[in-house]
């Protein structure tokens, strides 16, 4: 058993499991070619691991012990398929038979300790490939590689994607019986099948990026484990399509981002904002890698939302601190940004710039603009965002009023810590 203590909560239980659900998921379903089978059975060892590790403490290699343990629960699941007498028809039947037993021979000589990393990013590219198949709706798509590859519950996805919890359960589970009814393969396609998908891949990445940078729950402000996994799935992108300005763009911009993760938050988890961050503890070596990947995406002369963000990012990363940025350069980019994907969250970040470049009242009134927008009511970046320019303005009662409405819409403990804290200072 590893050192992690006995008597584990049931979250940090949960915690160590996330950081392992999409290796493990994408290995198993590699074997059973069921996605709703592999991930059954996961959540069956995840029960198991939630009622031992608390006692037993955690094992030496918890994804070999969860991949083992959801594999015998395939296999058990599969011998009882195949003992149980069902009416139909003898072909059907020894064709189930024949193929349960192929996947029960797979399962007997794999998922050993030693077997478990050698082609896990193969299998987690094939299963991000496989949910992002054009036959599933855009937002389904994304929805459920969000929940199988980097283990985000319906909770943090329907967060992401502004919609409530149930409406974003049932495109979950709409898109999971799709693959198993339309026979969906379990590959990384062709290369001529790759631009049909390459979009949903780009949009699953960055939001298990964002998911990592900025966690929308728990107690802490970021999750290393999910933006070292987006990294590395944008750098195996870049070498599938190395000439996909996008691909590029992304790398460019999660590395730009991430540049500064270290400095997001002081030794007791509080939260740190960009403009009091100590920019002598960003990464030097990853600021330069994607200025790299930025100058090769812009000379492909594509320029995307991607490439937009990462560009916007370099300013931050270029800039000696807050006060010396290009606000004006920001602003312009946000602008460009807005023309090309015009969400309500890009008019709010839009917003924020303006108020830096043009004055504080001018983001007020980009923030006006875009307060009917349902899809912020219950988001909490605009309230605090909201908050923080009404601050900045001298309105203190309604700046008051929107962090607390900030506060309601809070998940985070860190974040909460800052909310509270920004409005008690600012009442005193």
């Amino acid at each position: 058993m590893s050192q992690e203590p006995r008597g584990l909560t049931r979250t940090a239980v949960e915690r160590i499991v996330k950081e392992e659900w999409g290796r493990v998921l994408a290995t198993l379903t590699g074997i059973v070619r069921d996605l709703e089978v592999a991930e059954d059975a996961l959540q069956d060892a995840l029960m198991i691991a939630l009622q031992r590790w608390p006692k037993n403490g955690v094992p030496d290699n918890p994804r070999a012990w969860l991949l083992r343990t959801a594999r015998n629960k395939v296999a058990d699941r599969f011998r009882r398929d195949a003992n149980f007498k069902i009416k139909q028809k003898q072909k059907q039947k020894q064709k189930q038979k024949q193929k349960q037993m192929e996947v029960l021979a797979e399962l007997e000589r794999t998922a050993m300790p030693e077997e478990i990393d050698r082609s896990i990013d193969d299998e987690r590219l094939r299963l991000i490939f496989t949910c992002c198949h054009p036959a599933l709706a855009e937002q389904a798509r994304v929805a459920l590689t969000l929940r199988t590859v980097a283990g985000l519950t319906t909770t943090e996805i329907a967060r992401a994607f502004l919609v409530p919890e149930t409406t974003m359960a049932q495109r979950i589970v709409r898109a999971k019986r799709k693959i198993k009814a339309a026979g969906i393969p379990y590959r990384v396609p062709p290369p001529h099948l790759w631009p049909e998908r390459l979009d949903s891949v780009f949009s699953v990445i960055y939001l298990v990026f964002n998911e990592g940078y900025a966690a929308t729950s728990g107690n802490e402000p970021t999750r290393a484990v999910l933006c070292e996994e987006a990294i590395r799935f944008g750098h195996i992108l870049v070498r599938l399509v190395p000439d996909e300005s996008e691909a590029v763009g992304l790398l460019a911009l999660m590395l730009l981002h991430d540049s500064r993760r270290r400095a997001r938050s002081d030794n007791s988890g509080d939260l740190i904002t960009l403009e009091q961050q100590d920019r002598k503890l960003w990464n030097r070596n990853q600021i330069n890698a994607g200025e790299i990947h930025l100058r090769h995406a812009i000379t492909l002369k594509s320029a995307g939302p991607y490439q937009i963000q990462a560009a916007i990012s370099a300013e931050h990363a270029r800039a000696e601190s807050y006060q010396s940025t290009d606000w004006q350069a920001v602003k312009a980019l946000y602008g460009q940004l807005y023309q090309l994907h015009p969400t309500p969250v890009v008019a709010l970040n839009r917003a924020v710039a303006l108020s830096f470049a043009d004055g504080v009242e001018a983001g007020l009134a980009a923030l006006s603009d875009i307060k009917d927008h349902n899809e912020l009511e219950r988001y909490q970046p605009y309230h605090a965002a909201r908050a923080d320019l009404l601050r900045r303005a001298g309105r203190i009662q309604d700046a008051a009023d929107a962090y607390r409405q900030a506060l309601k819409y809070t998940n985070n403990s860190a974040e909460r810590r800052f909310l509270e804290g920004r409005l008690q200072t600012m009442l005193e």
